[in-house]
């Protein structure tokens, strides 16, 4: 008989986490009184990590484990997750303990109100610097804006997702994933559940300014043709500005010969335009590199290892 829920766990380098993981989780699960378990897929931890979910998977057997052969990323690893979850509704939720797994009950609630994906909110970021909470706001408001799909503000991956949108978001295997905004294209009822998010319990962030950057630009081409429509609109805007220039030239040339002697206008022009251009053909970079990565048709992820044999006598 299948879990009635799963919770999946991407796992990098939280070996100090992994203990206080299950216990909390457990307990909150165990108070639902309902079957479920946990799928802790490990993304190419160097730490000992890899052993230590092994370990914990021979000690309970409500834990299920995924050892992925070399680190993929947090959203594949989330993704391969979801692949191997087995219950009627599944929790996402990160291995450092920022999201409190004693929300998981307020998620649960909403789902048993027939709201097929729920939604944590941050309200609150504890332990964050100013810079983290300002680039992170910045962030969800300007993906907001620009993206085709309304994904909700302050939120992270922490949800619960109903088995009707996982086997949906399981036939969506685009290699640059951004879960949350895959989520919300899926659409179906959805609603947000407020919470304080905590402080890492252990150990330092896996998502430093430079995977922000990579997030955020993964979010607006999966999600937007504003970029492309940017670099149009400027090539408008400079070919205007050069139409109108040129009557303007013609009439500063005819009154005074000293007008735009020597070649800086021109230099300046030049590597104005130069610039627009290569821009451009970064966010065209972009988008093909993309269309490249998705037409070699590799796998998203490969296991190392898996219990096997759980889940065949499961």
């Amino acid at each position: 008989m299948n879990p009635r829920y799963s919770i999946v766990a991407p796992i990098f380098n939280e070996i100090d986490n992994l203990d206080e993981l299950i216990r909390r989780i457990r307990e909150v699960m165990d108070s639902t009184g309902e079957k479920w378990e946990i799928v802790l897929v490990d993304d190419g931890s160097t730490d000992g990590s890899s052993e230590r979910i092994r370990e914990i998977a021979k000690e309970f057997d409500f834990v299920s484990p995924v050892i992925l052969a070399r680190n993929f990323g947090h959203q594949i690893a989330v993704t391969a997750g979801l692949d191997y979850a087995k219950g009627e509704a599944v929790i996402i939720i990160d291995a450092d303990l920022q999201d409190p797994p004693e929300v998981i009950l307020d998620l649960i609630e909403k789902w048993k109100e027939d709201y097929q994906v729920v939604y944590a909110v941050r309200t609150e970021r504890v332990g964050e610097s100013w810079f983290k909470k300002t680039t992170a706001s910045l962030f969800y408001r300007i993906i907001f804006k620009i993206t085709d799909v309304d994904i909700p503000l302050d939120t992270g991956d922490f949800r619960l997702l109903d088995r009707r949108i996982v086997d949906v978001m399981g036939t969506m295997r685009e290699r640059h994933r951004f879960l949350r905004g895959m989520a919300s294209w899926v659409g179906f009822r959805q609603i947000g559940v407020p919470y304080k998010r905590a402080a890492r319990y252990a150990g330092e962030t896996k998502y430093p300014l430079k995977k922000m950057i990579r997030l955020a630009l993964t979010a607006i081409t999966s999600f937007s043709y504003f970029p492309l429509q940017m670099a149009t609109w400027v090539g408008f805007i400079c070919a205007g500005v050069s139409i109108l220039a040129i009557p303007v030239v013609i009439i500063l040339r005819a009154v005074s010969e000293q007008v735009f002697l020597g070649q800086a206008s021109t230099l300046i022009a030049v590597l104005f335009l130069g610039g627009v251009q290569l821009i451009s053909l970064g966010v065209l970079g972009e988008y093909i590199g993309r269309i490249y990565d998705e037409a070699k048709g590799r796998p998203l992820y490969i296991i190392n290892e898996e219990d096997l044999q759980k889940r065949k006598g499961s």
